[in-house]
């Protein structure tokens, strides 16, 4: 999807397109197309680093400074009390998602292109540069990385606890831990790095504000990476919390491409819309330790029963990825409780809850779609079968929260107090 200049440079236009990358392990990257985030959620370098526990915020934003002949202007956006500071939206001609987000920017004859590429299966993100035209051929890249580590849900303050210490294990190599008990985020640089750290204060998330909550916070900035471009050539700075002493960014970066030229491939479609969402199917399917699972949406959704079985037809039945959608009904298997699957896997690592009076039928209804896809018999009845048997007698029976097959031969169920339908809410209390 390519966006041009005439949305690039309205910001209000530009701020509500948001683009979001997942690795496929729980963590993610998001954003707008102004390069402001717009909600707490927003982040660079947003990870599970234990998978079954929270997320959290290890890497914000970057903010960028292109300077030529003396001259400096800004690739970075954000919002401030009563101002946006810097305007690098000015300068973005374009903005394209595939294979990942990329932007261009244009001041008077100079070209320079961002890309910003997760890698599926890491917490590790390469954020990449290349001057395109310039008539002086060379230019500066200032480049200062803003750091909280939060949980996702929170928001972020100057304090006297964070660490503003530094390691610099080899050249291209810094690394940072801002607070203990959070992994050191990892960089790898091609440029020069200045240790100076600062707090950029105040900034603000209009999304937030319109939700009603809180929505400023205070960024930590640890110092600036300098990279002398040259036309042509291509700079990169990759952010990890994946503990390593090196990293071949040329070769991470080929295989990615590969891995998204393939997904592309898997399912041709002639129609746009069709590629689309095929592509972006591959954004809710996560895996937890052993656990294949269904992220029920972006960007605060966890993994639920029943939008894990609505959709799994269309994410993995249709698209050919059956050994992924059988992980899916095993992983649900293996976790049937008094006749029922669960409702939701919350973040916190906490027990599953099963406040739910369909996710077991759609359960049901998934095992049959998978089956009739797959002809995968055996392993059906090995796994799949049992759990039916007991979601069926569960609800002949009776289970929890009053779920129960009524003399009509309908299902009926509800206790004060508990949401079990697929509004998931309640009034009242």
């Amino acid at each position: 999807m390519r966006i041009g200049p005439q949305d690039c440079l309205n910001l209000h236009r530009a701020l509500s397109l948001e683009w979001l990358e997942t690795n496929g392990l729980g963590g993610l990257s998001s954003g707008t197309v102004a390069g402001a985030n717009t909600r707490r959620y927003h982040a660079l370098l947003l990870t599970a680093p234990h998978t079954e526990s929270n997320r959290y915020v290890l890497v914000n934003h970057v903010e960028e400074w292109l300077q030529i002949g003396g001259e400096e202007y800004s690739l970075s956006t954000n919002v401030y009390p009563g101002a946006v500071h810097p305007e690098g939206y000015r300068h973005c001609c374009s903005f394209s998602s595939t294979p990942w987000p990329t932007w261009l920017f244009r001041y008077q004859s100079t070209i320079c292109r961002r890309e910003i590429i997760p890698l599926y299966g890491r917490d590790l993100l390469i954020l990449r540069w290349t001057l395109m035209e310039s008539p002086n051929q060379t230019a500066t890249l200032s480049v200062r990385p803003m750091l909280t580590g939060r949980d996702y849900h929170a928001l972020h303050h100057e304090n006297g606890q964070l660490s503003d210490a530094f390691l610099m294990p080899s050249a291209g190599h810094v690394v940072w831990q801002p607070y203990a008990g959070l992994p050191p985020v990892y960089s790898f640089h091609t440029g020069t790095y200045r240790h100076a750290p600062d707090w950029y204060r105040h900034v603000q998330f209009p999304l937030e504000q319109e939700r009603g909550l809180e929505y400023e916070e205070d960024w930590w900035s640890p110092g600036e990476f300098l990279f002398e471009l040259s036309v042509g050539e291509e700079y990169t700075l990759a952010l990890t919390c994946d503990t390593i002493n090196a990293l071949d960014v040329t070769a991470l970066i080929s295989s990615e491409r590969a891995r998204r030229t393939q997904l592309q491939q898997t399912v041709p479609a002639t129609d746009s819309l069709v590629e689309t969402c095929r592509l972006a199917s591959d954004i809710f399917l996560v895996q937890r330790e052993t656990r294949q699972t269904v992220i029920a949406g972006y960007p605060w959704f966890t993994d639920w029963g029943r939008d894990a079985f609505i959709s799994l037809p269309g994410l993995c039945l249709v698209t050919g990825r059956f050994e992924t959608a059988w992980r899916v009904i095993e992983s649900f298997s293996g976790h049937v409780s008094e006749g029922m699957i669960p409702n939701r896997f919350p973040d916190s690592g906490s027990d599953p809850e099963y406040n739910t009076i369909d996710a077991s039928l759609w359960f049901i209804y998934a095992v049959d779609r998978y089956l009739a896809y797959s002809n995968d018999l055996p392993r059906v009845q090995a796994v799949a079968w049992p759990a039916i048997k007991q979601i069926l007698d569960g609800y002949r029976e009776g289970t929890r929260y009053d779920i129960h097959m009524d003399i009509d031969g309908l299902i009926t169920g509800g206790t004060p107090g508990t949401q079990l339908t697929w509004m998931d809410a309640k009034v009242g209390d």
